[in-house]
């Protein structure tokens, strides 16, 4: 169980270091004008989207194997994990909206500012914090 734990911790890194990273592209894509950085960014945000997409997987996965299998959070008083799962799909909801704006990106049809995805940039970082307060505390 505990090399399943520990390959879950490092795949949820990997993939919220992609969550972390993504906006900050999309602020220098809203901001540039120059069409030759537009295209950097938009191969390096296809690149990072691809490969954060791919460690979203074992991420989930591991995680439902410790949850299904080992029955992690499954005891009685582990309101914690509902919680938990309830902002993994949020997380998940957040890279699939990722996925939707790099592809208006794409076709050009970006509306929104630059200020707008440095808010946006912050959500991940409070879905970690939540998440990671929730496993270790478990407040309920």
């Amino acid at each position: 169980m505990l090399w399943i734990k520990a390959l879950h911790i490092v795949f949820i890194a990997s993939w919220f270091a992609g969550l972390f990273y993504l906006p900050r592209i999309f602020v220098n894509l809203a901001q540039t004008t120059d069409p030759g950085a537009r295209d950097m960014l938009l191969g390096m945000a296809r690149r990072l989207f691809r490969f954060m997409t791919i460690l979203a997987f074992p991420a989930v996965g591991l995680g439902l194997w410790l949850f299904m299998v080992y029955r992690i959070g499954m005891s009685p008083g582990s309101g914690w994990m509902h919680a938990k799962l309830f902002l993994v799909l949020l997380t998940i909801g957040y890279h699939h909206g990722c996925g939707v704006l790099l592809r208006k990106f794409e076709a050009g049809r970006n509306t929104r500012s630059a200020r707008f995805y440095r808010w946006f940039n912050e959500i991940p970082v409070l879905f970690l914090l939540a998440i990671t307060i929730l496993v270790v505390v478990k407040p309920f």
